[in-house]
């Protein structure tokens, strides 16, 4: 298998699109992971000209040297953790030559999700005689064909796992390889929806009108009003070549707009931190450290803005993963590390057999006693989420904000017919909280409910003085 390694959300997934494809900038992790818990979600982080402290990187997909090697495989998505293989799965049936193009393009897919597919169940259906069955049919195109694999693919009931057509997947590729630009929109999932949850300052979406929670219609004649598609659909005919031009129709009012924008290079700031205005009842700074994704550098840069906002004084801090889609498991295990004792329970990862990768922490973390609070929200996903249980559950951090989006789920994307028919993703494995809860679907429950609409510069106007106390 070839891993494109380099990311992020990254990310992201609460997906960015590189549209700006966030925080993609891998690294040796230093807890010991298996392969399919690597992730490239897409992920976004504006640069914003503000008075507090940022870390700025460029788009390492379009423009990054790789300082280490990235051991785990990627993940795309915005929400989701997943590797890209471009090796064909070997040809078993006996049969195979007797079957037309159609029909080796449909035994190949069925063969590469069994293989690999996580509900063991098929959904509580017969997938055997469901490829019997496709394979009996006669198909005038290789479009007819596609069109089975996705009908075969859509009765598994998960979204996630999915037929990618050869655009699609190209895109995938691309993004993987630092060949595409975007247009500096972050993207996550509202229901059946795609919305912007956040847009780059000074991007091409800025400039061009785009606006938060802007809903997804669609982008250069694909169509997203359906309720099937997921940020990463979305973000991956968002992406493309460097000044090339994009249509992108959004609803927003109740209103459809139209808009041409110019994809470029995208500036990302995936970790801010600042001092927070003062909070009635509450003694001592609060310092605010705000993750838009994860990448291989975010626990890095974490303890960084740590270290700095203690010494301006802070005495409690407030980690504001709001709209954060999830990004590279690695930086989320990592960053929870930061507070964790040694020995600490983080993460599991189960695939289909049930064997089950566990991920603690090495040594004790760099602060072990500063009170700590999380704002998360509905978009809040994925490792983000896994980050956000691991500190919940080791009761080192109290949780606030809204349940979450409950992505626990890990995704491979694997090409067929050498990538001329483009791919599937499949949903290969899954999280487990350090109590062994199964997020997916269900979210994190917080501690205490709170607002979650305030500014993204200014996290402490939906917490009151309760959240410290």
């Amino acid at each position: 298998m070839k891993v494109y390694s380099s990311i992020s959300t990254a990310a992201v997934a609460l997906s960015l699109a590189l549209i700006s494809v966030k925080g993609f900038a891998p690294t040796q992790p230093s807890m010991q992971t298996l392969s399919i818990t690597s992730q490239l979600n897409q992920m976004n982080s504006a640069e914003n000209e503000s008075d507090y402290k940022e870390t700025q990187t460029k788009n390492p997909l379009i423009d990054c040297p790789l300082t280490k090697p990235l051991v785990t495989a990627i993940t795309i998505f915005s929400l989701a953790i997943t590797t890209l293989s471009t090796n064909p799965q070997p040809a078993q049936a006996a049969d195979y030559g007797a079957f037309t193009d159609e029909q080796r393009f449909i035994a190949e897919a069925w063969r590469t999700v069994d293989s690999a597919y996580i509900d063991r169940t098929f959904n509580s259906q017969n997938w055997f005689q469901m490829r019997q069955d496709a394979l009996k049919k006669n198909y005038k195109n290789m479009n007819e064909a596609q069109a089975e694999v996705e009908k075969m693919l859509s009765s598994l009931g998960d979204r996630y796992t999915r037929y990618l057509p050869p655009s699609k997947y190209e895109s995938m590729v691309n993004a993987a390889t630092g060949s595409v630009y975007g247009v500096g929109v972050e993207l996550a999932q509202s229901g059946d929806r795609v919305i912007a949850s956040d847009v780059e300052p000074n991007s091409p979406a800025s400039r061009g009108g785009l606006e938060r929670n802007d809903v997804f219609v669609e982008v250069d004649g694909v169509k997203f009003d359906d309720g099937k598609a997921t940020p990463d659909d979305v973000a991956v005919v968002v992406r493309g070549p460097e000044g090339s031009k994009v249509g992108v129709v959004v609803e927003r009012g109740g209103k459809k707009l139209d808009y041409i924008l110019t994809r470029e290079p995208i500036k990302i700031t995936s970790v801010r931190s600042y001092i927070g205005g003062d909070i009635p009842g509450v003694d001592g700074k609060v310092g605010v450290i705000r993750i838009k994704n994860f990448s291989g550098t975010t626990a890095d840069t974490v303890q960084e803005q740590l270290e700095d906002l203690k010494k301006k004084g802070a005495k409690k801090i407030v980690l504001d993963l709001r709209g954060n889609p999830g990004g590279l498991l690695p930086g989320g295990v990592d960053t929870a590390s930061l507070f964790l004792e040694s020995n600490k329970p983080v993460v599991f990862v189960a695939d289909k057999n049930g064997v089950v990768d566990s991920q603690s922490t090495l040594k004790d973390g760099i602060d072990l006693e500063i009170p700590l609070v999380i704002l998360v929200d509905r978009n809040t996903a994925s490792a983000a989420e896994v980050m956000t249980a691991a500190l919940q559950e080791n009761k080192r951090a109290l949780v606030a904000g809204e349940q979450s989006f409950g992505k626990g789920i890990v995704q491979t994307i694997r090409q067929l017919e050498e990538g001329k028919n483009g791919g599937v993703a499949v949903t290969i494995a899954r999280y487990e909280t350090p109590e062994h809860h199964n997020i997916n679907k269900q979210g994190i429950t917080v501690d205490v409910k709170t607002s979650v609409d305030c500014e993204k510069t200014d996290a402490l106007a939906c917490l009151s003085k309760e959240v410290f106390n």
